[in-house]
């Protein structure tokens, strides 16, 4: 028997699989949104903190992590299709920060044993994560990375990101890691891009981001923070301590990191959202850019950002995370391309097919799409990965989602 595009012993199954997660007292709570063919399913199970208190809703809000990658990008996608940006421009009249770069002789030299880059940074090194500097984790403990990390480039909070201009002066004074268009690496050019964004546009990543995305697509509960109004419908963010497994509270709701404007609007991992909000989003990016008969993404853009950027040397550091450091990426990135903003499979490694796009974040969350089986799959709960538990939930919705197809 099929429901709207799964099969009911499918469905049932997912369930099961879920709430096996949830009773075992490792995963609080998640929310789970899979749709196919204009068909939607949703689970909601377990409660808001480890230790009970509400129940999770359709509507519980999330912080997003590093899923917010696809999703931010949307704006500098606009901006392409506007022709307010071109690929090849090079970001020094909007970034003058990041002109006349120096690039560090090897990756692991002293700050100072640089060369000049070979080329300018282009805003197609922005938006493919190529402009020459990210978090690496091949290289912790490396003086660039250590250089990063202290200046407060990235959300290693309890220190809070700077506002963009001091973010960008920053950045401006650390050398590249590589030079221009050599090589993927993490992060820093998604929140990179949302500068860019603002500066180009005048107006704040969040503004542009909720005129020309949010708004148009119905997701009222994205943003970069949770309105007081809302705050009860977020829940206790966790990182397990990883030799104990004791559920230790990264981020409380009330006074917490999200209950106020941050000081950087972060594209990178500072979303809050919903599986409904993502769902709008990413049936958007299914539906070739159209949300409702309205266009947000020209189509050509949409096949842009969904179909891999990088050659086999670009990502080569992302190719050997995957598949030398699984302990820290539990198999992240093993899909095998990468677009604009996110994940593309190049290679069939799992139950997925090749094409699936999307991205998962370090706060236990995921969302992908399959172009193939015109499916959309987000899980999302609040768990970092401090532990393996979320990855294992994570693999284990996606290992049952695609067997829950109905061909």
């Amino acid at each position: 028997m099929s429901v709207n595009g799964f099969t009911a012993t499918g469905l049932r199954r997912l369930r099961e699989v879920l709430t096996r997660h949830v009773d075992s007292g490792k995963i609080p709570g998640l929310v789970a949104l899979v749709s196919r063919g204009g068909h939607t399913h949703v689970e909601a199970i377990g409660t808001m903190r480890h230790d009970g208190g509400a129940p999770m809703q359709r509507d519980t809000i999330f912080r997003m992590a590093s899923t917010s990658k696809p999703v931010s990008i949307a704006a500098a996608m606009v901006l392409l299709d506007e022709c307010r940006l071109r690929l090849d421009d090079t970001v020094d009249q909007w970034l003058p920060e990041l002109a006349d770069r120096q690039v560090l002789r090897s990756p692991d030299a002293e700050l100072d044993d640089t060369v000049p880059a070979r080329r300018p940074i282009t805003v197609r090194d922005v938006l493919t994560s190529t402009f020459g500097l990210g978090m690496d984790f091949t290289a912790l403990g490396k003086p660039i990375m250590n250089a990063v990390f202290a200046a407060g480039l990235t959300p290693n909070l309890p220190v809070e990101v700077p506002e963009p201009d001091e973010w960008m002066r920053r950045l401006g004074e650390l050398p590249l890691m590589y030079h221009p268009g050599q090589q993927w690496q993490y992060h820093l050019a998604s929140d990179l891009a949302g500068v860019l964004v603002s500066r180009v546009t005048g107006q704040s990543f969040e503004d542009f981001l909720r005129e020309r995305i949010f708004e148009p697509l119905g997701m009222h509960d994205t943003a970069f923070h949770v309105p007081a109004d809302k705050i009860d419908r977020l829940p206790t963010l966790y990182a397990p301590d990883p030799a104990t497994g004791e559920f230790l509270a990264w981020d409380e709701p009330e006074n917490g990191r999200w209950s106020k404007p941050p000081a950087f609007q972060g594209g990178g991992g500072g979303l809050v959202s919903t599986a409904d909000d993502y769902h709008a989003y990413f049936r958007m990016l299914l539906n070739g850019g159209t949300h409702n008969g309205r266009r947000i993404l020209s189509k050509p853009a949409v096949e842009l950002m969904t179909t891999n950027r990088l050659t086999p040397e670009q990502n080569a550091a992302r190719t050997e995370l995957a598949t030398n450091n699984v302990h820290i990426s539990f198999g992240q990135g093993q899909q095998g391309g990468w677009g604009i903003g996110m994940a593309v499979r190049t290679y069939r490694g799992d139950y997925a097919p090749v094409g699936q796009f999307g991205w998962d974040g370090g706060s236990g969350t995921s969302a992908y799409a399959d172009p193939a089986n015109q499916l959309t799959g987000i899980l999302l709960c609040q768990l970092g990965y401090s532990v393996p538990n979320p990855a294992h939930l994570m693999s284990d919705f996606w290992t049952t989602v695609y067997q829950a197809i109905e061909d």
